[in-house]
């Protein structure tokens, strides 16, 4: 898959999961599309008492500001593959059939695979 096939708000997801995780350092970013297009972005989060994935963080602030349901997921990763526990929030919230980019640090999308 290459950039300039990407849909344009798959590119906007991918990019914002891309600057999450270069702004704060942390070594994935995520971002998800609501129902109604809203994106929320995310990098990990890793303290004593609370570990997250990306992916994990942006679902859950997706669902704290009234996300319904998801359109799309992307994780900036150097993982070879989405884990089973980052697909699983993602069908939690948006079914087995959503989408999960993913893309290496350079933005690259690497492919796709659906959350179920």
């Amino acid at each position: 898959m290459t950039d300039s096939t990407l849909d344009p708000e798959d590119r906007k997801i991918v990019t914002l999961a891309r600057s999450v995780r270069a702004r704060n350092g942390v070594p994935e970013g995520a971002a998800v599309r609501d129902e109604n297009g809203r994106t929320y972005a995310a990098g990990t989060v890793a303290l004593d008492s609370l570990r997250l994935s990306a992916l994990q963080t942006a679902v859950a602030m997706a669902v704290a500001s009234g996300a319904k349901s998801l359109e799309a997921a992307a994780v900036v990763t150097e993982a070879e593959s989405a884990s089973a526990e980052d697909r699983a929030a993602v069908r939690d919230l948006g079914g087995p059939g959503t989408p999960v980019l993913l893309a290496g640090p350079d933005g690259t999308v690497r492919g796709t695979v659906a959350a179920g």
